[in-house]
């Protein structure tokens, strides 16, 4: 009975996500809290009245300093003040104590209290913020605050463009073409370099009924309504903030449509905003990733890399995402917000099963773009589509920052992209994607490998290439390259005979005879590897294993486990390859050095307010600034519980055939377990046991 009873036993209450423990007070050197719907993302701080920063999907600007498309910092929607008998917080932020902050990820609420104390009278504040899935282009806050003695009190909500690059283009105070106003106001912004512009609308609602006051001390904003009452002691004010963000890639009057959608906003009002948005969290915590036998910690890690990355992607986004999704901060690049391979290698297979509407979306950017790809092959003097190693947010072009050296070599991205498309066609089983978005990447990558492959008397080889570790000196036949450019002809000539098209004259012969760098019995990082070199110990050669799923032969395979997992302590604790090695030691069957590297490999990279992942793990690079959440480690260990660990080998096969051998789980952990995800566009449930094959069932099974 023991092998047959126990999988309906592990199903239990799987929408109940563990939140990360209130902060309490500030001053840390830590990240801010980080909201985001998938189309506006918000870095809010533990005074959420100071403006943070603001994300805006496909909003892009001219980069004051290295001149390239970037993502652009976009004006703060959900500023604020308050005075205390005429002494506003602005003039006094001393005046101001953090009490604590708590995230709730079941809803994306962030709850902040602060307290304010003036002219003898204290005021006890609690801001409530949410970015809206249901409405994704709305933000929402409320201010509520409590005096202890009667006082009079003035709030201000404010839209603060203080320190953003740009330019204020027009002002609206009330509904053009009429007397009426449905919303405080508008205002459009144009980026830096006028790339692009966006519309930003608010309304306001307080508490006490009555018009807005004309603003009188304070901030100074383009966008400000201020309200006064004559507070009693013990009673509670709230002031709610309703603002619409649009991006002129979505309208191309994004002022007037910002207007449009904050007076649905205000239509629906706050509470329904709010009740929506906790419906759709609930639909999304349906594909919570439940780790049983492996403790409290690491099931709210998991709880936090689901939340944090399902929370920045959206079906309505109208660009791909960058590899902090719609975060960032002032004391790092990050990456200009440009969309590189990480989003394609380790983002986008999670999102496949578990949100495969708001995944199709990011690879819409690809589909979007191909013009920049091929452009780009053609700028080197290639055929077919060769994809930005750094790609434009909104053009999809290459946008390295100059010299832009990695973009000479990186060639494995275009390789991502294609395996990317053509996974998305295995899970989702839709055939019209194969045919329209699928098979126009597959075929021009494939070109491409044509083009930039060399015949010679080994077979096919790639010269001059750059894989994941990027160093100084570009080498022949990656590892990592060579592996995805053969998967990428294997996926290109098995589309071309479902769909009845021609293959590429070469593709089969390339694909059979391309040269791996095998030596000594096992897969190397490239020819002429040497075990000093430069980024000697990057795992690359280990993604034959996982997440390529490439059949070598099990002695190579034992080999090349056994020499990179040997030198583990030189690389991890980089980004990216890092979150696999769990999985890694896992298929060495060792349970032990699975717990542990899966451990070094990603739980020590999350730290601060909130658990946000980091980029670099932080004891190791002490260095580096702490930038995160960081999607390409968050998905990798995402993407090792929901394939790596259950040993899924997504393909065109059915279903039910994915798994493939007996799953081995980190020491302790007896099994994982996914009440939905998206298979062949229906629900089905995940259950790998250790021990035992993993098994994916449908009809509630």
């Amino acid at each position: 009975m023991g092998d047959v009873a126990p999988r309906y036993a592990l199903r239990t209450h799987m929408s109940e996500p563990l939140s990360p423990s209130i902060v309490k007070g500030a001053g840390r050197n830590e990240l801010p809290a980080y909201l985001s719907n998938g189309v506006v993302g918000l870095r809010v701080r533990d005074n959420p009245l100071a403006a943070g920063m603001t994300m805006l999907r496909g909003y892009t600007g001219l980069h004051p300093e290295k001149r390239i498309e970037a993502s652009a910092v976009a004006p703060y929607p959900l500023a604020g003040n308050i005075a205390v008998n005429g002494v506003w917080l602005s003039d006094e932020p001393q005046q101001l104590t953090s009490v604590d902050q708590a995230y709730d990820f079941s809803n994306g609420e962030l709850t902040s209290r602060l307290r304010y104390q003036a002219c003898g009278v204290t005021a006890d504040i609690e801001i409530l913020t949410f970015c809206c899935r249901h409405q994704p282009t709305l933000v929402a806050q409320e201010i509520a605050v409590r005096l202890a003695s009667a006082c009079d009190l003035k709030l201000q909500s404010l839209v603060d463009t203080s320190a953003v690059h740009g330019r204020l283009k027009t002002r609206t105070l009330k509904t053009p073409g009429g007397e009426k106003r449905d919303f405080d106001g508008s205002l459009l912004w144009e980026s830096e370099g006028a790339f692009s512009r966006c519309g930003i609308a608010i309304v306001t609602q307080f508490s006490q009924h009555g018009d807005a006051e004309k603003p009188g001390g304070g901030d100074r904003s383009p966008l400000m309504t201020q309200y006064g009452v004559k507070a009693r002691a013990g009673k509670i004010y709230r002031l709610r903030q309703i603002v619409s963000l649009v991006p002129s890639v979505m309208h191309d009057q994004p002022d007037r449509q910002a207007e449009r959608l904050v007076a649905l906003g205000a239509h629906y009002g706050f509470d329904e905003l709010r009740k929506a948005n906790r419906a759709e969290w609930r639909q999304l915590w349906k594909g919570r990733i439940l780790l049983h036998g492996a403790g409290r910690d690491w099931q709210q890690m998991a709880d936090a890399a689901f939340f944090y990355l399902n929370g920045s992607v959206h079906v309505s986004s109208p660009a791909s995402t960058s590899m902090f999704g719609l975060a960032m901060w002032h004391d790092y690049h990050y990456y200009f917000g440009h969309v590189m391979w990480d989003i394609e290698t380790f983002s986008l297979p999670p999102l496949m099963l578990l949100q495969p509407e708001a995944a199709s979306s990011l690879l819409e950017y690809r589909s979007h773009t191909l013009s920049g790809a091929r452009s780009n092959a053609q700028c080197m003097g290639r055929r077919g589509l060769q994809f930005p190693w750094e790609a434009a947010p909104q053009s999809g072009q290459e946008a390295a920052p100059s010299p832009g050296s990695a973009a000479w070599h990186e060639d494995h991205v275009s390789l991502d992209v294609a395996l990317a498309f053509a996974r998305y066609a295995h899970v989702t089983g839709d055939g019209n994607f194969l045919r329209d978005k699928a098979w126009p990447v597959l075929h021009g990558v494939a070109e491409w490998i044509a083009s930039r492959s060399h015949r010679t008397r080994r077979g096919f080889e790639i010269r001059r290439s750059m894989g994941i570790a990027e160093r100084k000196t570009e080498c022949d036949n990656e590892a990592f390259t060579m592996l995805s450019a053969r998967a990428v002809l294997e996926e290109a000539l098995a589309a071309a005979r479902k769909l009845n098209r021609p293959p590429g004259a070469e593709w089969e012969q390339i694909a059979s005879r391309l040269v791996l760098p095998l030596r000594d019995g096992m897969l190397v990082s490239h020819d002429g590897f040497r075990a000093n070199e430069e980024k000697a110990a990057t795992p690359s050669p280990l993604m034959a294993c996982f997440p390529l799923e490439t059949t070598l032969g099990p002695n190579v395979v034992s080999a090349t486990l056994d020499y990179y997992l040997g030198r583990f302590q030189d690389y991890i604790g980089s980004p990216m390859l890092s979150a696999l090695y769990g999985v890694w030691a896992a298929r060495r069957a060792d349970r032990a050095l699975s717990l542990r590297l899966l451990d070094e490999g990603y739980g020590r990279f999350l730290t601060g307010r909130f658990l946000q992942t980091l980029e670099y793990r932080p004891d190791k690079f002490p260095q580096q600034p702490m930038a995160g959440p960081f999607f390409a480690n968050m998905g990798g260990f995402l993407m090792s519980l929901l394939l790596g660990f259950p040993r899924l080998a997504i393909g065109p096969e059915v279903p039910e055939t994915w798994p493939r051998g007996d799953v081995v789980l980190p020491e302790g952990w007896k099994a994982i377990e996914v009440e939905q995800i998206w298979v062949r566009g229906a629900p089905a449930r995940l259950v790998a046991r250790h021990g035992k094959k993993a098994e994916i069932s449908y009809g509630g099974n």
